[in-house]
């Protein structure tokens, strides 16, 4: 197999340039480039409600896949981002039990929003490291307006209207937590709960 380099989430942005898409910027571990993969918005909002740990109404697809494979006593041993072509990233899930490991093909979306539920590793292949991934010092991420907001491991980014929540008491932002995930807006869910948070 090809030499693999680990990496870890760093970010999750919406994407200016082609609507109703994110850019999940992944980030070598013990090293400076960053891989930012396109993706969509649903898998986008799955990967930010496992990392900001929102639990949803209703189980989302990938949290059904972590019900399925636990339930018959299979774990995600990693995921490998394995190859790039003609600019599309592809990815395995490699899954194990107790007597055989497997490996799955995956969009790299859907297994790293499946790694982020087994708190999986997540490697790519040197080539296409080598290829596709962004060399930056931490000169340039001062200086960069598009960089994704940090929190912790990994962030999302937060629209502006953050500033009109600080109207609402906290019984109301409680209300209006409750709401948004009932109706599966989640990313204005982790903006209340953000402001929550602040409060307390």
């Amino acid at each position: 197999m090809d030499q693999t380099i680990e990496l870890e989430i760093l970010g999750l942005s919406s994407n200016h340039s082609q609507s109703g898409s994110f850019t999940l910027v992944m980030g070598e571990i013990g090293g400076s480039r960053r891989l930012p993969i396109v993706i969509g918005m649903f898998e986008a909002q799955a990967i930010a409600i496992e990392i900001e740990k929102i639990i949803p109404n209703r189980p989302m697809t990938h949290d059904l896949f972590k019900s399925f494979s636990s339930n018959f006593n299979f774990s995600i041993d990693h995921i490998l981002i394995s190859d790039m072509r003609e600019g599309v990233f592809y990815a395995k899930i490699v899954c194990k039990n107790a007597s055989k490991s497997v490996e799955i093909d995956a969009r790299p979306s859907d297994a790293i929003a499946i790694a982020v539920r087994f708190d999986a590793p997540i490697f790519c292949v040197s080539k296409v490291m080598s290829e596709a991934a962004i060399e930056f010092n931490e000169e340039e991420e001062k200086r960069d307006p598009q960089k994704p907001i940090k929190s912790g491991k990994a962030g999302t980014s937060t629209p502006k209207s953050t500033d009109s929540l600080k109207d609402f008491s906290l019984d109301k932002l409680n209300q209006m937590l409750d709401k948004a995930i009932y109706d599966e807006d989640y990313e204005k869910a982790a903006r209340i709960r953000d402001e929550i948070n602040r409060r307390n």
